[in-house]
């Protein structure tokens, strides 16, 4: 894999700076000199936190100064207005300016949504850029957009949607062709509300989209389809409660185990299998999640990212930007206005 700069958002999310710091220095020492990471973030703070971990690869690391940070409870739009020089802005600039080859954050999504928008700008022919999710199925996790950047859509947005999906399939986890499904009411083409009816055709009529028609919240769990399309309202209802099911689930079968009344070791056993189970519903364990439409390599993490995350998500980025999933957007939106 070739070498990449990653920018990462020191204050970003609630286990920040700390975390943060532990997850890139981690990140770097599961790599090679392939990797380099610039920690954005007050920079006074940041040298502190460094001076404790003498294991750091300073060689590799580099801070730079972002006296502001953009909380998780700001208003995106009068944050990135008022903050400048937040780890957010700066962290995007940074990529913006050719100094890094991505950025990754575990703040406030609006804001991240906002900032990149902003200071990367949408890749021309896109309308509305889309934070892609995962949900875990029997089959693998397949590809959810939009999970809630944009919760009022046109039937052409949920088209660019697809669109965006495909490349990211493709290029990323090189699936070709990926097949889309659109999530609706009904199989039948006629099923739905008037948006999703008219999304319906467009896909049909898409020759640069693999659709495979309407797919059911039922068939979901059986890997539906490669990528699942739907606006960012019923989206981000489908994620949380997929969240939901990474706790729910040892509840629910601790509570039948003592009822039935299990022994210890066999309670322990069933246990051990709920676990693997539930970390495909964990937001955590997927390791961020990609911004795509902007003209750049964005991940945005779970608020509650730990170093492990964190480390994850950088090597994540890593491979957006080798893989360079801008680029390959850019051409394909192109292709289709041709």
């Amino acid at each position: 894999m070739a070498a990449s700069r990653i920018a990462v958002d020191a204050m970003g999310g609630d286990n920040a700076p700390k975390a943060v710091v532990e997850g890139a220095i981690q990140a770097l020492h599961q790599t090679e000199g392939e990797l380099s990471v610039l920690l954005v973030g007050p920079e006074e703070q940041l040298h502190g936190l460094l001076a404790s971990r003498p294991e750091a690869p300073e060689e590799r690391l580099r801070i730079v100064d972002a006296p502001e940070a953009i909380g998780m409870g700001e208003t995106p739009s009068t944050a990135v207005k008022q903050k400048p020089n937040s780890s957010i802005h700066q962290g995007l600039a940074a990529h913006h300016d050719d100094h890094a080859d991505a950025f990754v954050s575990a703040g406030n999504t609006g804001a991240i949504m906002a900032a990149s928008m902003f200071i990367l700008q949408r890749i021309p022919g896109v309308e509305r850029p889309s934070i892609a999710g995962f949900f875990p199925t029997l089959k693998g996790s397949s590809v959810v957009l939009d999970i809630g950047s944009n919760v009022d859509c046109k039937p052409a947005h949920l088209l660019q949607f697809a669109r965006m999906g495909t490349v990211y399939a493709r290029q990323v986890l090189k699936t070709d062709p990926p097949s889309v499904g659109l999530l609706n009411i009904g199989e039948e083409p006629g099923k739905g509300n008037e948006q999703v009816k008219a999304a319906h055709e467009l896909l049909r009529d898409a020759d640069d989209v693999h659709f495979v028609g309407n797919v059911e919240g039922g068939d979901l769990l059986f890997y539906a389809a490669d990528i699942i399309i739907c606006d960012g309202f019923v989206g981000n209802a489908l994620l949380k409660f997929g969240e939901s099911m990474s706790t729910v689930l040892s509840d629910m079968c601790q509570q039948e185990m003592e009822r039935q009344g299990l022994a210890p070791d066999e309670q322990k056993l069933v246990a051990r299998v709920l676990d693997e189970v539930r970390e495909g519903f964990d937001p955590e364990a997927l390791g961020g999640a990609p911004l795509l439409g902007v003209n750049g390599n964005v991940l945005v993490g779970h608020g509650r990212s730990t170093a492990d995350v964190i480390a994850q998500m950088i090597h994540s980025a890593r491979t957006i930007a080798t893989e360079n999933v801008a680029h390959a957007l850019e051409e394909a939106f192109q292709s289709s206005s041709a």
